[in-house]
């Protein structure tokens, strides 16, 4: 896709490919990672399922949906001006407006604001800010900040979002640090959604996990499912087999360049969880 062509972009920012014919803006501030392409994946919709994206950053969540599964709709919401902006200029780029609805709202005003797709959807992804208010470094740029720090949004807002949101029997997925994992099912059963299915993720086998993914179902009964680790590498530092797999499009690419140890473009920040 010719990306030289109008949407004029701003200071710092840049299109990154997720697929031949989709493409993304990126800047320092909005960018995305390992988590999110394993979040996308692991919260693989339907066709037919209508879905959201809370917190969506630059918009690739969205985005990947489309390109990989194209479900029927999707609704990205995002509360920081820039990266709104960017959102709704990467679907518009890519002539996506008629599925992907970019919408700027604070998630935590989501279940008593009466519109209309409150109970509505199939899935809902999030990629929540790892790190509790209060707690650890603080990065002192703003957008950083309420995107790893619990400033705007908490856990448990986060499930309370998505239960307002998603029709009985619709699935919420997220990923965290394992230090969370109990925050996370306990802030998911207070507001009705029941863990069902967790992975664990490891960068190699000889290292702890240091992300999981987990899926709750609204109205579930209880019942964990507890997947096999999915490890980033294998045992000689490439990538392994399910992570190409994952990678999509992507694993040649990216294959190529972690053998030539090259850098990839402005936004990747892929390898390394």
């Amino acid at each position: 896709m010719d990306t030289s062509k109008s949407f004029p972009l701003q200071d710092g920012e840049g299109w990154e490919p997720l697929s031949p014919t989709i493409s993304v803006i990126v800047s320092p501030q909005h960018t995305f990672n390992t988590d999110t392409i394993l979040l996308a994946w692991f919260a693989a919709p339907r066709r037919r399922d209508r879905c959201a994206d809370f917190g969506t950053g630059c918009g690739t969540i969205p985005l990947l949906w489309h390109s990989r599964f194209q479900p029927a709709h999707i609704t990205a919401v995002e509360l920081q001006d820039n990266a709104f902006s960017m959102a709704c200029r990467s679907v518009a780029h890519n002539g996506l407006e008629d599925v992907i609805t970019v919408l700027q709202r604070d998630i935590k005003a989501i279940p008593g604001s009466g519109e209309p797709w409150l109970g509505t959807l199939d899935v809902v992804a999030c990629n929540p800010p790892y790190q509790e208010a209060g707690t650890g470094i603080v990065n002192p740029d703003g957008s950083k900040r309420i995107a790893r720090h619990e400033c705007a949004c908490t856990l448990e807002d986060v499930s309370a979002a998505a239960s307002a949101t998603l029709k009985y029997g619709g699935k919420f997925y997220l990923c965290q640090r394992p230090q969370r994992l109990c925050d996370a099912m306990a802030c998911m059963r207070k507001a009705g959604i029941e863990p069902k299915r967790l992975r664990l993720v490891q960068q190699r086998p000889t290292k702890a996990p240091s992300l999981f993914l987990l899926e709750g179902k609204k109205g579930g009964r209880p019942g964990l499912i507890v997947e096999p680790v999915l490890f980033i590498e294998n045992e000689y530092g490439d990538f392994s087999s399910e992570m190409l797999e994952i990678y999509g499009t992507y694993k040649s690419h990216h294959r190529r360049d972690k053998q030539k140890g090259e850098q990839h473009p402005q936004g990747w920040r892929g390898g390394n969880l």
